[in-house]
């Protein structure tokens, strides 16, 4: 890749600018031009090398299929790949794998990381899918990604759940969510409840989730009740991570959400 950039003089700036106007969707910047160039990246998608392809002008299709092929055998395919059918294209699990901090703010919901199987499969049923297939699959996909929480290079993530979240919690598997939740503290895992009694905040319009990386700016995203959008402008990603201190402010210690949610186990049994 480094190659095909120099023949044509473009600046890994350039490249990166021209690739998020070709592929909008997708989280392109400078810095990710030069770790796919030096062969950083854990998994580099097929749609992103046909965009880099498309702008170093190859348009030769044994030449392109050549490409592809070696970025295949370069690099294992992520597990999520496996699992298109209920994630799409993957763009959030690709980041989610690549991140090194992750915040995130729920206002209805257990974070997807924390969620316990049981947790899951009412969430998932309780959106109206009713095709078991398609319930398992989901549930599988969530149980998966929790895996990125048990790695030595875990990243640092910070869970902000509105007390709403707690008390919406169904039932039939809420003592297990709960402790779930108790027994995942750790320093590098915090789970801080927001709790009614602090009031309005910054954050009520929405859950959102700021992603931090090593060697890439910020992104922030917010789920969608169809699909999720990716902020990558500097303002809004500054805004966001204005708005998720405002409401760690507000939310309770990490001590005094421990007390609340055993309180709330004793309550649930």
């Amino acid at each position: 890749m480094l190659t095909l950039r120099a023949n044509k003089g473009f600046t890994v700036d350039a490249v990166g600018k021209e690739a998020k106007k070709r592929s909008p969707g997708r989280p392109w910047s400078a810095a990710k031009v030069t770790r796919i160039e030096n062969r950083q990246l854990q998994h580099l998608r097929e749609a992103d090398l046909l965009t880099l392809l498309d702008i170093y002008g190859i348009t030769d299709e044994e030449e392109r299929a050549a490409y592809v092929k070696l970025a295949k055998e370069a690099s294992q395919a992520g597990w999520w790949v496996g699992y298109r059918d209920v994630l799409g294209t993957g763009a959030y699990i690709d980041l989610e794998t690549e991140a090194t901090e992750l915040r995130t703010y729920e206002a209805l919901y257990i974070p997807g990381l924390l969620q316990t199987q049981e947790y899951a499969r009412a969430i998932v049923r309780g959106s109206g899918i009713t095709d078991e297939h398609q319930v398992n699959r989901r549930v599988e996909a969530r149980m998966m990604r929790r895996q990125i929480l048990e790695r030595s290079d875990a990243p640092v993530f910070t869970a902000l759940i509105d007390e709403a979240a707690v008390r919406k919690l169904p039932r039939e598997v809420a003592p297990a969510q709960l402790r779930h939740l108790i027994v995942m503290q750790r320093p590098a895992l915090r789970v801080r409840i927001v709790p009614d009694a602090s009031g309005p905040h910054p954050a009520m319009n929405g859950s959102f989730v700021v992603m931090g990386f090593p060697h890439d700016p910020s992104v922030v995203y917010l789920e969608q009740s169809m699909t999720g959008l990716f902020l990558e402008d500097q303002r809004e990603v500054e805004h966001y991570e204005r708005v998720f201190a405002a409401v760690e402010d507000a939310a309770l210690s990490v001590d005094d959400s421990v007390a609340f949610l055993e309180e709330s186990l004793t309550r649930s049994q």
